[in-house]
Formats: structure tokens, C-alpha cells, sequence
């Protein structure tokens, strides 16, 4: 995004959040950076756990067109993903680890296609949270094939992407099944990782004006998110939560693209 327009705060962030709310083009096949296919990597644990709140909030019938959006963006960028990680040349275990990715998110397309009822979302949900598990496997096994340390820490922040759309999508479970046991264990541990994160992050070494400017942001969003999710879950809440889970995305978002960046850099890479 050209630096150029003079934009406030929010709507930088809205238009900074089109890198993963909407597919992206490709006009070469060459080979991606390793930075690029960590990121990419990460992001399929987010998309994941979006699809599932997005199908959660259309059985809640909760601003269900913009949910349809949501889920709908998510997908085609789990797509362009798998596009982008082809060109990344994985073998051996890393190729295998995209394989079974790929039939996971197979899987929870089948399961998104269905009506959304108390045992869909359900079923949606473990779908997910599948894919996320092994999302995750192929993102670490590419954090070790470097030992920079903002490879770690696009991880990190790609996590707490994957953490806000999580505590959404469970704060919905939760609102329609109450006596789902995992989803409430689920968001407490999650509401934990991710302050610990926010820490971790604070305290990392790479550090630029720009990526300061998004760790306080973040600080600044997940009061809020945390403070919907405390809430008993009603209409108002449930739209509150969906609301703030998105805009916690977006400055998330924004700060692991800085964070590949800095890979990049650090790499001599392109």
C-alpha cells in the first residue's frame, strides 16, 4: 500500500487486512521466499479457525452476510495458498506435511457446505481445528530451516492470528452449546497464549517503528476483545465479539507481513 494516501488510523488498518481478507493474484511463477512460505504456512491455522467462526456465526444468525463474506474470502485464500506454497518447491517431509493439509481443508470445505446447525458447527469446528494442527506442523518444520529469529517470530504473531479468530469461534460454540467443556477450556488457555505473546513480541530484538506501532495496537485491540469475550454471551455480545475478533485480525495481520519482511531483509531475499 503506497504510503502516499493520507489515511487515519482505522481505515489504514481496513485496507492493510485486504492481504488476507481477499486472494491475491499472481503474475509469476517463481520460486517464493522462505519468508513467504512461513507466512503463508501460518496463515492456513487462521483461515481455518475463520472458516469455522464465520459458518458459527451464520447458525447464530449474526450479521450472516457479512459472514457468508468472510467465509467465502477464507476459502478462496486457502486456495491462492496452496498456489503460492507449490512455488515454494517443498520435498520430503515438508511436501508431505502440505499434502495432508490439503486433504484436511478438503475435509472442512466438504463440512462448510452443509447447513449450519448445533451439530454442523460443531462438526465444522473439529474439522478445523484439525487443519490447524497440521497447518501448524508444516510451519514449524519451515521456522527450522532458518535460525533467524524473526522466522519465529512470524510464527508468533501468525499464531495470534489463528488465537483471535479461535476465542470467536469458541465464544460461539459456547453461546450455543454451553456445556461444551473443550471450547471453554479452549478460550481460557487461548485468552493466556496470547498475552504471553503480546509480551514475547514486545521484548523481541527485531524491532522497527512500524512493528512497535502494531504491537501497541494489538495491545490496544485485544483490551477490547477481551473485555467482549468476558461478556455473557447475548445478540449484542455475539455481534461485539465478531466485530472486535475482526479488527484483532487485521492488526495481527499487518504485523506478521512486517515481520516477513524483516525476514526477508535479514535473508537478502526478495
Amino acid at each position: 500500500m503506497s504510503k502516499k494516501f493520507v489515511i487515519n488510523k482505522r481505515s489504514f488498518l481496513r485496507l492493510t487486512a485486504l492481504a488476507l481478507l481477499a486472494p491475491v493474484a499472481h503474475t509469476s511463477t517463481a520460486q517464493i521466499s522462505t519468508a513467504l512460505a512461513i507466512n503463508r504456512a501460518a496463515r492456513f491455522r487462521a483461515l481455518s479457525q475463520r472458516c469455522a467462526k464465520a459458518f458459527c456465526q451464520l447458525q447464530a444468525d449474526v450479521m450472516p452476510d457479512n459472514a457468508r463474506v468472510i467465509m467465502a474470502a477464507a476459502q478462496a485464500l486457502m486456495q491462492s495458498g496452496f498456489e503460492d506454497m507449490v512455488r515454494a518447491n517443498l520435498a520430503g517431509e515438508n511436501l508431505k506435511h502440505l499434502q495432508a493439509l490439503q486433504q484436511d481443508v478438503v475435509g472442512l470445505s466438504k463440512a462448510l457446505a452443509a447447513q449450519p446447525t448445533l451439530d454442523s458447527i460443531q462438526t465444522v469446528s473439529s474439522l478445523a481445528d484439525k487443519a490447524l494442527e497440521q497447518a501448524n506442523r508444516l510451519t514449524l518444520a519451515l521456522e527450522s530451516i532458518t535460525s533467524q529469529s524473526s522466522a519465529k517470530l512470524i510464527s508468533l504473531a501468525g499464531r495470534q492470528r489463528m488465537l483471535s479468530q479461535r476465542m470467536a469461534k469458541n465464544y460461539f460454540l459456547i453461546s450455543a452449546v454451553p456445556d461444551i467443556r473443550l471450547a471453554r477450556e479452549q478460550l481460557s488457555a487461548d485468552r493466556n497464549d496470547f498475552n504471553q505473546a503480546l509480551t514475547v513480541l514486545a521484548a523481541a530484538p527485531v524491532s522497527t517503528p512500524a512493528i512497535r506501532n502494531d504491537i501497541a495496537l494489538s495491545r490496544s485491540q485485544w483490551t477490547f476483545f477481551e473485555a467482549a469475550l468476558r461478556r455473557k454471551p447475548d445478540p449484542e455480545a455475539l455481534r461485539t465479539v465478531a466485530t472486535t475478533s475482526e479488527r484483532l485480525l487485521e492488526v495481527n495481520n499487518n504485523l506478521t507481513v512486517l515481520y516477513e519482511l524483516a525476514l526477508k531483509d535479514s535473508l537478502g531475499t526478495t
